[in-house]
């Protein structure tokens, strides 16, 4: 696991798919940091914080969620985005568990969204599951002050898209308990706009969702390989970033980076967080540096995709 300073456990590197992976061992990590200290971040990139999958909640762990221990470990997360220069905060879903009532999910909202608003004044939520399994998805972002489920962006030199995968198969929003979470998908006319947007957009493009669009299993999206044809016909898509699986996984298809970073609720104690700073280099270089459970990557491609 790695500390949040120098010291600590490292990471072996390794190729695969084309991309540095710097996975969890206990290793010396003299290299690592050598290695990143070589390289000179540029004027123009971007600093980014991603963290995913808090479960806040008010109730007693159950397995190996902590619910309670989320306040803490994100503030061990905001105390490190305070110290680097970030752009902005992306929260990949889930920022909440579920409650027995309206009212009492909507005070694990306001209590740890208080929390993580204070972080930075520019920040985006992609909705989960647990976010909309009592409130409706109305109610939750009025409670984050977010207009749209889905929606882009552009951010310096490139193009940011949040998706919203919680529709049921026919199309129906999540909220009320009205689903099963093993049945997400991207509606029709999210993926006319996601095409469309993209066809709009000449700048390369970071994507964020919750559930995966990189695995068939019950952690996917039911329509991914249509969403994944959309985004690489585009030509223009870097890397994907989503939460929801709890545990660092890394793919590359059709040459997207498709990366899930690990849950901050899993695990009890400090040792078991886990949250990142994404920098995205004017080339197209993505790195991840990644804190505590979260794994580091680096994805030098040294060029911008095809426009």
């Amino acid at each position: 696991m790695r500390q949040t300073d120098s010291g600590g456990f490292g990471r072996r590197a390794f190729l695969k798919g084309g991309a540095l992976v710097l996975a969890t061992a206990a290793l010396d990590v003299t290299g690592f940091h050598e290695l990143f200290a070589r390289e000179d971040a540029t004027p123009d990139g971007l600093r980014i914080g991603l963290l995913t999958d808090l479960h806040y909640a008010d109730k007693p762990r159950a397995g190996s969620r902590y619910y309670r221990e989320t306040p803490g470990k994100l503030a061990e997360a905001a105390e490190r985005f305070g110290r680097e220069d970030l752009q902005f905060v992306v929260e990949l879903g889930d920022l909440i568990d579920s409650a027995d009532s309206v009212a009492t999910e909507q005070g694990y909202l306001k209590r740890i969204n208080r929390e993580f608003s204070a972080i930075s004044p520019n920040r985006h939520y992609v909705l989960g599951n647990h976010c909309v399994s009592t409130l409706t998805k109305e109610e939750f972002l009025d409670g984050v002050g977010q207009k749209r489920s889905y929606d882009s962006f552009d951010h310096g030199q490139f193009h940011f898209i949040v998706l919203d995968s919680c529709f049921r198969s026919d199309g129906t929003p999540y909220g009320r308990r009205n689903f099963e979470w093993t049945d997400a998908n991207i509606p029709a006319a999210e993926v006319d706009w996601l095409r469309d947007d993209l066809k709009a957009t000449a700048n390369p493009v970071i994507v964020f969702a919750h559930q995966r669009l990189d695995v068939s299993n019950s952690h996917g999206v039911k329509n991914g390989p249509e969403v994944r044809r959309v985004l690489e016909a585009s030509g223009k898509v870097l890397a994907v970033f989503q939460g929801h699986s709890h545990k660092n996984d890394y793919k590359e298809i059709a040459g997207i980076h498709y990366c899930t970073l690990v849950a901050m609720i899993e695990g009890s104690g400090a040792e078991n967080n886990g949250y990142s700073v994404m920098e995205v280099r004017p080339d197209g270089t993505i790195r991840i540096q990644g804190f505590r459970k979260q794994a580091d990557y680096l994805w030098p491609t040294g060029r911008k995709p095809s426009l």
